[in-house]
């Protein structure tokens, strides 16, 4: 069993990426979406999401063919403040802050074998806007995830946390205050494509 995990900077683009995935015969089981609350304006005035929203139904999928999109929810994450999530990751990071135990995005993303300094772009990432997607799959079917994900122009992590770096930052820190976007940037992860 592989994770493959990739950050875009718009939604549309990893909303695409997991309909290519759906339709290639991917599990929604097996896909997580873990994003910035303001990438739709439904959750413009949503700040109550608590650590206890990952609830008994984040990290299932609504069943019936309705896909990882249908079961989207918020997630409060330190640092980052409320995200919208599904799937088995957010499900991970939800209960691993419900049980007070360190690690939320971080952890659940190292724990399923994302290399630690990668978890911490990715999480950042996040924090400020962007759209990270992360699949469970067999390694026979690794390659197939990765090349459907890769057409949906990822940012590369290594770049990333070089620019990140390059300003000052040294890590995901999960008692910074949540990343204020200004409106450009709400307006480039909103964009259509």
């Amino acid at each position: 069993m592989q994770t493959v995990t990739k950050i875009y900077d718009n939604y549309e683009r990893a909303q695409r990426a997991v309909g290519d995935l759906e339709a290639g015969g991917i599990p929604s089981s097996q896909i997580s979406l873990l994003a910035n609350r303001n990438v739709s304006a439904k959750y413009d005035d949503r700040d109550d999401a608590s650590k206890t929203a990952a609830g008994a139904g984040l990290g299932a999928v609504i069943g019936g063919g309705a896909g990882l999109l249908a079961g989207l929810g918020l997630l409060a994450i330190p640092g980052v403040g409320p995200i919208v999530a599904a799937g088995w990751l957010a499900s991970t990071a939800a209960g691993a802050l419900a049980g007070g135990a360190a690690g939320g995005v971080v952890g659940a993303l190292v724990e399923a074998g994302v290399p630690e300094d990668q978890a911490h772009v990715y999480s950042e990432a996040i924090r400020r806007g962007g759209t990270l997607l992360s699949v469970k799959t067999d390694d026979d079917r690794a390659e197939k995830v990765r090349m459907i994900l890769d057409r949906h122009e990822p940012l590369d992590p290594v770049t990333l946390g070089d620019d990140y770096r390059k300003a000052g930052w040294k890590s995901y820190d999960p008692d910074a205050p949540p990343y204020k976007l200004t409106e450009a940037e709400i307006e480039r992860i909103r964009r259509p494509l």
